[in-house]
């Protein structure tokens, strides 16, 4: 085997093991969710978290970015409503979220939002669907009911919805929203430059939000942990999870590392468990087994769809 060769096939396999971590880190973010009320509220962490990974991103594609600037001021609206989608909504409200609601419930419902990515692509991008992927539609919306019903399909008429389940609804369809808002908005950007300027709507955007909530009186004073929490999702969940999801598509091709992020839901189960002490309902392994099959029959014709850079999962 030649050298050329062999760095071939050791990329190869570190981007095969590296693969297995993605989810993970974006499993920390949940886990932050929930520690954070008490500690930070939602849009300082989502301000904190965003604004730390935008300054490491600008700082390592400054170059492009300063290239770029033109192009960036020309479109800042379509920056600022994917910042809006991305940042504010899949973040902050994930963390809203967090305060009434369980983890698993998090990762369970966001695990439906490709196949909104699917049926948008239809409605709005005019691609096809087929019968198998309207099956798998109708199997994941009737386990995302099943897991924020808990169950109780008897009593569907009396059952409140938790707030936190509402949020992390909304935040699943505004994800969907960023994801087929940045197919119809191409850019030059590589996607490194795209998530920094992309932050950079996030931040505008969650900065009045965020000084609100410090100036209630209720609100935690920014102590070290809270600014822990901020970094540890910058670094983790955010830079470090699509730093490798871009060099892992990049040697296995997009559709095979994007299955991986279905395992979501089964890693939140584990870490949830250990870290947090949550415990898992009978509604969650059904609703979870709708859920990931509604998924697969809508992927296993067409390509997973692709995390948008910058999502809160």
């Amino acid at each position: 085997m030649t050298r050329p060769e062999m760095a071939v096939t050791r990329s190869r396999y570190w981007a095969l093991l590296l693969i297995w971590f993605i989810p993970l880190l974006w499993t920390i973010n949940i886990v932050a969710a929930r520690r954070a009320p008490g500690v930070v509220s939602p849009h300082v962490l989502a301000l904190g978290r965003w604004g730390i990974a935008g300054a490491v991103l600008t700082a390592l594609n400054f170059r492009e970015l300063w290239t770029q600037r033109a192009y960036l001021w020309r479109h800042r609206w379509r920056y600022l409503v994917l910042g809006a989608c991305g940042m504010w909504i899949c973040g902050a409200w994930v963390y809203l979220a967090g305060e009434s609601t369980v983890g698993m419930n998090i990762s369970l419902i966001y695990a439906c939002a490709p196949v909104l990515i699917a049926v948008g692509s239809v409605l709005w991008l005019g691609e096809r669907f087929s019968l198998r992927q309207v099956l798998g539609v109708v199997l994941a919306m009737v386990g995302v009911v099943h897991v924020v019903l808990r169950g109780e399909w008897a009593h569907l008429s009396q059952v409140q919805w938790v707030p936190g389940d509402l949020w992390i609804v909304g935040a699943s369809i505004s994800w969907a929203a960023y994801a087929l808002l940045q197919k119809r908005w191409p850019s030059p950007l590589g996607a490194s430059a795209q998530l920094a300027a992309i932050c950079m709507g996030g931040v505008v955007v969650l900065l009045p939000f965020a000084v609100w909530e410090l100036r209630q009186p209720a609100a935690p004073a920014l102590g070290q942990q809270a600014w822990l929490i901020m970094a540890v999702t910058a670094l983790l969940p955010g830079v470090g999870a699509y730093w490798i999801y871009g060099w892992t598509q990049k040697i296995l091709g997009a559709s095979r590392v994007a299955m991986t992020l279905y395992l979501g839901p089964l890693y939140t189960a584990v870490v949830t468990w250990l870290v947090l002490g949550e415990s898992l309902g009978l509604h969650h392994w059904v609703g979870g087994l709708l859920i990931l099959s509604g998924v697969g029959l809508v992927v296993v014709t067409q390509k997973a769809p692709m995390p948008p850079e910058g999502s809160a999962s």
